[in-house]
């Protein structure tokens, strides 16, 4: 056998780090699963004796795999990355490098892919993580909102420069992203607003924080506000499905500000609520001007309490209507909701649609507002 031949999976994994990884940008991430790779019998074995039936066999072993921090299963999304990782390295193992004679990834059955995560974040969730933050962290506090109002990405947040940042324009410009290309994003008021609070700089990195710091602090904080499940990421998922549900922009101008490259990836991160295009449907070959626009039923939650009813809004935090029946608790809480449209219609201010419910139950009710 040559020498050649007797190198094994471990070391060509070293090298494929050190000479292609290395000018990726995602390199920490083929980092990563390199070394989880190493962690089993597989990477011991020499590139010319592994075959199809050893990837199958890592394969299964890795679907079995329980990841203790993550609290769950190792997900198939996960191990077909790490296949194709591998198939990379066989691939130029093969070709270039003289160490093996086939690429064994290529007739393995690969792990079906995974449903998309679809968690959506809840107006409650987000009252009580902002509410937490501004008192707790407030850098963190920036960034959360940041993440909701931009649909930026955990590394595009803190790579943010003050020398990139135009608030007189509303721009910030992300000179590198993930898909290696640069990217102007949009900054809405609220956006501008907050990071008006950090005394902005000449130039500079606008956080301090670094992805591993912000993981950690984030992953612990949720952990003990008691909101189960949320990941940073899926505030980007958050943003980008309600920039979809505001109706006025299109799926290239959402393209543009997301940084998607393909419109069905971007289809994975927009998952509209039902009742949220009830609107839509109703219209259907109607005119509908305006003003009407403002008149739209909104989520609310109806309890029972000691003196009667009690009717509460996902959106609107100061209006409590009550009732000593569930039915007039329900009719105060349509009459209270019409003087807040109509106000605003009158003055011409924008109320944003009715927000995300989390999970739907018995107690949650649309009030309409001309009931």
């Amino acid at each position: 056998m040559s020498k050649k031949g007797a190198i094994t999976l471990s070391k060509v994994l070293d090298k494929y780090i050190n000479i292609v990884s290395c000018e990726k940008k995602g390199w920490m991430q083929e980092l990563y699963r390199a070394n989880v790779i190493k962690k089993y019998e597989l990477a011991n074995k020499k590139m010319c004796e592994i075959t199809s039936v050893d990837i199958s066999h890592y394969r299964d072993e890795r679907l079995a795999t329980f990841n203790e921090k993550m609290k769950r299963q190792i997900s198939p999304n996960t191990v077909r990355l790490e296949l194709a990782l591998l198939s990379s390295v066989f691939k130029l193992a093969q070709v270039e490098w003289g160490y093996c004679n086939n690429n064994p990834v290529l007739a393995v059955r690969k792990p079906k892919i995974g449903k998309g995560r679809e968690r959506r974040l809840s107006k409650k969730e987000e009252k009580i993580i902002s509410n937490d933050f501004e008192t707790y962290d407030y850098e963190l506090y920036v960034i959360f909102h940041i993440a909701i109002e931009s649909a930026m990405r955990q590394g595009e947040i803190l790579s943010l420069d003050w020398k990139n940042i135009n608030l007189s324009v509303g721009t910030a410009h992300l000179p590198e992203t993930k898909n290696g290309t640069w990217r102007d994003v949009p900054l809405s008021k609220k956006a501008r607003e907050l990071l008006l609070t950090l005394e902005p700089q000449a130039r500079g990195r606008v956080f301090k924080f670094t992805s591993n710091s912000l993981k950690s602090k984030w992953r612990k904080r949720i952990k003990e506000l008691g909101i189960v499940d949320l990941r940073f990421h899926d505030l980007r998922h958050e943003a980008i499905s309600r920039l979809a549900e505001l109706g006025t922009l299109n799926l290239l101008e959402l393209a543009s500000i997301t940084g998607h490259k393909s419109l069905a990836m971007l289809k994975r991160y927009t998952h509209l609520q039902a009742y949220q295009l009830v609107k839509k449907i109703d219209a259907k070959g109607k005119r509908v001007n305006r003003i009407a626009s403002y008149f739209v039923p909104y989520p609310a939650q109806v309890m029972s309490i000691s003196e009667g009813y009690k009717v509460s809004f996902i959106d609107f935090d100061e209006v409590v209507a009550h009732g000593q029946s569930k039915q007039e608790a329900i009719s105060n809480a349509s009459m209270s909701l019409l003087k807040i449209l109509a106000l605003a219609a009158q003055s011409g201010r924008r109320i944003p649609g009715p927000g995300q419910l989390g999970r739907i139950d018995e107690s949650v009710v649309l009030i309409n507002p001309l009931m």
